[in-house]
C-alpha cells in the first residue's frame, strides 16, 4: 500500500496539536479561577479561600508543565514537515510567535516561582500580583498563537515578494496582520471555550470530594465559585459563537455552507444532525429548522446563504468532519449552558447538593469541554482545506519536499508512544494530588463587605442549614 505523505504529515500535525491543546485552555481556564479564589482569600481574609487557591495553583503547574512539553514538537514540524510552507509564511508567522515567547510566555514563566514557591515568601500583594500575571501570560499566549493562526484563515496587512517556489508573505501592516477580519471573534471565543473547561474541571473534582465527603466546606465553595464562572462563560459562548458564525459567513462561506451542509445557493437550513452526501448534494437522516441558517445570519427565514455550489469542487473543504465535529461543538455548547442554569437554580434554592445525581453528572462532564475544545479546532482546521492560507497557499503545495512517507509514519509511531507515556505520567500526578486534595485551613474567617467577589463569597459560605459529617467537618446542606 503507497503512504500519503500529506495525509501523514496532516495527521501527525493533528496528533501533536490536539494532544497539546489538553492543556492550554485548561491551564488558562484555571488561572482565573485562581485569581478570583485569591483576590476573595485578600477581600474576606477567610482562609479556606486561601487553601482553595493553593490547591489549584497545584494543579496549574502540573498543567502547565504538560503544556510546554508538548508544545515545543509543534514547531519543529513546521521546519521538518512543512519547509515550504515555512518558508512562504515565515515573515508574517514568525511575528506573533516571537511576540508569543517574548509577551506570553516569559511572562507566564518568570512569576510562575513566586505563583508557587512565594506563598509564605513574598507578601500577599505580590504573591496575588503574581498570580494575575501568571494568569494573564496564559491568555497572552492564546491571543498571539489566534493570530498567527486567525491570519492563515482571513489573511491581510502583506504582500507577496517573488514568483513560484520562491514566492513568500512579507508584511506590510503589522497591525492589520494582528487585528485581521477572524481573529478577534476567534480569540474571544477561544478563551471562552477554555474558561468554560476550567470551570468544569474544578466543578468535576469537587462534586467527587463531596459525594464522598471529603473536604466537603471548600468543595461547596469551590465548585459555586466555579458554577458562576461557569454559567457566565456557556453563556457567551452562545453569543461569541454566533458572532463567529457571521464573520465567517463573510470571509469563508465554503466553510459555513460546509458546517450547515449547504449545497445550493438560497434559503439555508439550520441542522441540529444528520450525515451531508457529497454525490446526493443533501444531508441524510437530518433534521432541520427551515430557513433557520438564513434567520441567525440575517433576520430572514428567506434570505439567501451562499452554497457549495459557488465553488469549484476542487476548492471545498471535505464534507463530514467538520460538519461532524461543528454539530458535536455546538450540542455540547448548549449542554453547558442547560447544565450550569439549571444548577445554578437549584443552588440558589439551597438544594444543589442534596442531588447526588447532578453532582455525578458534573463529575463526568468535564469530558465534554475537552470534546467540545477540540471539535472546535477541528471544525475550524479542516474546514479551511484545501488551503492552508486560504486562497494563497494549498496545503498539499505546502509540503517538504526532501520528507518520505515512511519517515513521516516512524515520527507519528514515535510521538504516540510517547505522548502516551507523557499521558500516564500526567494521570499519575493529577491523581495523586487530587487524592490528597487541599490542606485544611487553620484560620476562621472574617467579614467582607460589598462587591461581586463578596456575592460569590456569600453563595459560597451560605446554602442553608448545615450539619457534620462523618469526618467532622461543618457541611452546608
Amino acid at each position: 500500500m503507497d503512504l500519503d505523505v500529506l495525509f501523514l504529515s496532516r495527521f501527525q500535525f493533528a496528533l501533536t496539536i490536539m494532544f497539546h491543546y489538553l492543556f492550554p485552555p485548561l491551564s488558562i481556564g484555571l488561572g482565573v479561577i485562581m485569581v478570583i479564589t485569591e483576590g476573595m482569600y485578600i477581600k474576606t481574609k477567610n482562609r479556606e479561600y486561601e487553601a482553595m487557591a493553593r490547591f489549584w495553583t497545584k494543579i496549574f503547574a502540573v498543567v502547565f508543565a504538560m503544556g510546554v512539553a508538548t508544545g515545543i514538537v509543534m514547531e519543529f514540524q513546521f521546519g521538518t514537515n512543512w519547509a515550504t510552507y515555512s518558508r512562504y509564511v515565515g515573515d508574517v508567522f514568525g511575528s506573533p510567535l516571537a511576540a508569543e515567547g517574548i509577551f506570553a510566555f516569559f511572562l507566564e514563566s518568570g512569576f510562575l516561582a513566586i505563583l508557587v514557591f512565594g506563598w509564605d515568601r513574598v507578601s500577599t500583594g505580590v504573591h496575588f500580583f503574581s498570580t494575575v500575571m501568571v494568569s494573564l501570560g496564559s491568555m497572552f499566549s492564546a491571543v498571539w498563537i489566534v493570530v498567527a493562526n486567525s491570519w492563515m484563515q482571513t489573511p491581510t496587512g502583506f504582500h507577496i515578494v517573488g514568483e513560484g517556489m520562491s514566492a513568500r508573505a512579507e508584511i506590510t501592516d503589522f497591525w492589520a496582520m494582528v487585528f485581521n477580519p477572524s481573529s478577534v471573534d476567534r480569540l474571544v471565543h477561544t478563551l471562552i471555550g477554555a474558561f468554560i473547561l476550567g470551570a468544569f474541571f474544578v466543578m468535576s473534582i469537587t462534586a467527587w470530594y463531596i459525594l464522598h465527603g471529603r473536604h466537603v466546606r471548600l468543595s461547596k465553595q469551590s465548585f459555586t465559585i466555579a458554577l458562576v464562572f461557569g454559567t457566565i462563560a456557556s453563556l457567551a459562548a452562545l453569543v461569541t459563537g454566533h458572532q463567529q458564525a457571521n464573520t465567517v459567513s463573510h470571509t469563508q462561506p465554503a466553510k459555513l455552507a460546509t458546517f450547515e451542509g449547504h449545497f445550493k445557493t438560497g434559503p439555508a437550513d439550520l441542522y441540529l444532525f444528520g450525515f451531508p452526501d457529497e454525490t446526493r448534494e443533501m444531508v441524510r437522516y437530518g433534521l432541520a429548522i427551515p430557513g433557520g441558517l438564513s434567520f441567525l445570519l440575517h433576520g430572514d427565514f428567506d434570505t439567501p446563504v451562499t452554497g457549495l455550489d459557488q465553488f469549484a469542487p476542487e476548492d471545498r473543504p471535505p464534507l463530514q468532519i467538520p460538519f461532524q465535529a461543528y454539530h458535536l461543538m455546538v450540542t455540547f455548547g448548549m449542554y453547558f449552558i442547560g447544565l450550569t442554569l439549571f444548577a445554578s437554580f437549584l443552588r440558589w434554592r439551597g438544594t444543589l447538593f442534596d442531588k447526588r445525581w447532578l453532582l455525578w453528572v458534573f463529575v463526568v462532564s468535564v469530558i465534554g469541554p475537552y470534546i467540545s475544545n477540540q471539535a472546535g479546532w477541528v471544525a475550524a482546521e479542516v474546514g479551511r482545506q484545501p488551503w492552508i492560507v486560504y486562497g494563497l497557499l494549498r496545503t498539499s503545495d505546502a509540503l517538504s519536499k526532501a520528507v518520505s512517507a515512511g519517515e513521516v509514519l516512524t515520527s507519528i509511531i514515535m510521538f504516540t508512544i510517547i505522548y502516551l507515556l507523557l499521558l500516564a505520567v500526567w494521570l499519575y500526578v493529577m491523581n495523586e494530588k487530587i487524592k490528597h486534595g487541599p490542606d485544611e485551613p487553620t484560620v476562621a474567617v472574617e467579614g467582607a463587605k460589598g462587591g461581586l467577589l463578596d456575592t460569590i463569597s456569600t453563595l459560597a459560605d451560605h446554602g442553608g442549614p448545615s450539619m457534620t459529617n462523618a469526618r467532622g467537618e461543618k457541611e452546608d446542606k
